[in-house]
């Protein structure tokens, strides 16, 4: 018996947008594209050409469409809430790329717009979706209490980057180098780890960049757990390289760097999963395969039709990325005012 494919489009047509095309066309038995728009008829044209979808020239195509049950929504964070309240009040369930919004506060608001009007809201935080972080969070008892966490994220960004109108400023991005990358990497520890207690920071912005935002920060974690934990996350560190999250727990060690686990146990026990993959590190933000992507917009998908999808990885909804959002507005306020700050 064949299923009907889901009917989607597409809202944003920049950067963000290639590896969601790449995966929409390979979701093409599974997933019908109605349209894609962009307020720049050139962007949104080149777009659906690119991938053999459909442009339109409005939103109001997309939320009066009755063949369309879900919208990705991939516009920077500051144009969003106009968007998700159309498109949440048509009934549409919302993919949106990270942040949420551009702080705490605003970002809640969005989730309960959503939540209001009973549409899922999913948050594009695919690094949960690539091999070794599915294996380390099936292998995660394996290791114990976790007893200290290490998280980098030693990436490098030219100032060209940063000369794009807004990038890396409060008023379009909601901040730098957290807001905009190392989120991953946070999301994916607070997956692991559970949530932090207190934090205490410093950050700034390097002599490598001219840019309104942090481009380097350094942190002390304190777990909920009990765990303690350090931080460093970095645009300014040449050439770049692959994030890495390692957890030290009572009965062994697990590092993951880039797509590649290694766990080590105090038996003397070695285990390996993965490959070394790019992660858009270095200075071309898009090199990384789309198969995370992929993934993630499979079990979005499940998720809005009630099917079956076999997976272990807890889906990010934008209720959960909040505490994403809140552990970096504390490390933000912790390096300002200089002190402990407890989330």
């Amino acid at each position: 018996m064949s299923v009907k494919p889901v009917g989607v489009a597409v809202i944003g047509a920049g950067m963000a947008s290639l590896p969601h095309g790449k995966s929409l066309a390979s979701l093409v038995e599974s997933v019908k594209v109605h349209g894609v728009y962009s307020p720049s008829a050139l962007r949104r044209e080149k777009f659906a050409q690119n991938f053999g979808f459909v442009a339109v020239d409005s939103v109001e195509a997309i939320t009066q469409n009755s063949d369309i049950q879900c919208v990705l929504l991939l516009t920077p964070p500051n144009a969003r809430r106009e968007l998700v309240m159309a498109l949440a009040g048509a009934g549409k369930h919302i993919l949106m790329e990270k942040p949420v919004e551009r702080s705490l506060a605003t970002a809640t608001e969005l989730v309960e717009i959503c939540e209001a009007k009973e549409v899922q809201l999913g948050i594009v935080f695919q690094h949960r979706f690539r091999d070794a972080s599915i294996a380390l969070r099936e292998q995660l008892h394996e290791l114990g209490s976790i007893r200290t966490v290490e998280v980098s994220v030693p990436w490098w960004r030219d100032q060209s980057y940063y000369d794009e109108p807004g990038r890396g400023t409060l008023e379009r991005d909601g901040g730098g180098v957290l807001m905009s990358q190392a989120i991953h990497t946070l999301d994916l520890m607070l997956s692991l780890t559970g949530p932090v207690e207190s934090v205490v920071a410093m950050h700034g912005t390097t002599a490598f960049h001219q840019m309104e935002c942090e481009d380097f920060v350094t942190a002390g974690l304190q777990f909920k757990s009990g765990a303690m934990g350090a931080l460093h996350a970095s645009t300014a560190s040449f050439p770049g390289g692959s994030e890495s999250i390692v957890l030290h727990g009572e009965l062994g060690s697990a590092v993951l760097t880039g797509g590649e686990l290694t766990m080590s146990f105090r038996d003397g026990r070695r285990r390996q999963v993965g490959e070394s993959a790019t992660s858009g590190g270095g200075a071309d933000p898009m090199d990384f395969p789309h198969g995370w992507h992929q993934r993630l917009i499979e079990q979005f998908l499940s998720t809005i039709t009630g099917t079956n999808h076999n997976s272990s990885v807890p889906f990010p909804t934008g209720r959960s990325s909040l505490q994403v959002h809140a552990l970096i507005e504390a490390l933000i306020q912790s390096g300002a005012e200089r002190r402990w700050v407890q989330l």
